[in-house]
């Protein structure tokens, strides 16, 4: 199984992470997996366990409304912009999490840090329970206002699937905090032909994905997807796959990552 993925990893020209863990025999695997790689949207991931665990110690509620202003609002992806254009309007936390997660919405990403107190916040929690080589310095009105922004924002991939298992455990979070952070990554829409391309129909996988621009030299910063596949047996397999500063095309860096997910997943089985 290693030498097929770093062999998948080799074909591309610029840097490919990987870190695989299995979460029940501990076994692990990684390539570049201390290169400090750019997160995009990944980080919300983490935002997310953040803004979950404020609320287990009760300083907000996941049914808490937050008011949206149209001053939140800049040109970015957003749905929830989309659905509300004039801004001005009230929304719980737990729509909030359900559109940065499952939709990468940057808008109720924004939000949500700015609730938390700032990106620090989530620096400091994510580095309190163990988790040191991940770094959060910029929101997403941030890294979308100069190219290098962006690379402040960074993980090593072995660190990502530390988190993931970190994350899984039944007692990381509260148990209904703990279900839904899980569902509305189950629920993620974006990059379908990413971990989630090759494997059988029917596999349930709880994943975030992350994706930069590309720039005037033809090089995309991230195309990035991290999360946990249910196996046939019912046990989990936690992956972190970063494809960074490369000139491939969309295609090219998607069929990396569903490769790499793919080969890992055979190898579990067997």
């Amino acid at each position: 199984m290693r030498t097929k993925i770093i062999a998948i990893a080799k074909e591309i020209k610029g840097t490919v992470g990987v870190s695989v863990l299995n979460l029940d025999t501990h076994d692990t695997l990684s390539f570049n997996g201390h290169a400090h790689l750019p997160m995009q949207s990944v980080m919300k991931f983490p935002i997310a366990i953040t803004v979950l665990h404020e609320i287990d110690k009760g300083h907000f509620k996941l049914d808490q409304m937050i008011h949206i202003d149209k001053s939140d609002y800049w040109d970015t992806y957003s749905p929830l912009r989309d659905k509300h254009p004039g801004g001005n309007f009230d929304i719980t936390i737990r729509e909030l999490l359900s559109y940065m997660v499952s939709l990468s919405d940057n808008v109720a990403c924004d939000v949500l840090i700015k609730n938390l107190g700032g990106i620090d916040r989530v620096n400091s929690y994510i580095h309190s329970i163990g988790v040191q080589n991940i770094t959060f310095k910029a929101t997403e009105y941030q890294m979308a206002q100069a190219w290098e922004v962006q690379y402040t924002n960074w993980a090593e991939v072995k660190g990502l699937t530390q988190l993931l298992n970190l994350a899984f455990k039944p007692s990381f979070l509260s148990p209904a905090n703990h279900a839904y952070l899980w569902k509305v990554m189950q629920e993620t829409s974006t990059g379908p032909k990413q971990i989630k391309g090759l494997l059988p129909v029917g596999t349930v996988v709880y994943h975030k994905t992350g994706s930069s621009g590309t720039n005037k030299q033809g090089v995309t910063a991230a195309t990035n997807d991290i999360g946990i596949i249910t196996l046939p047996n019912g046990k989990h397999l936690a992956i972190a796959i970063f494809v960074s500063d490369t000139p491939a095309d969309l295609k090219s860096r998607e069929s990396v990552i569903s490769r790499i997910a793919k080969a890992a997943y055979d190898g579990a089985i067997k």
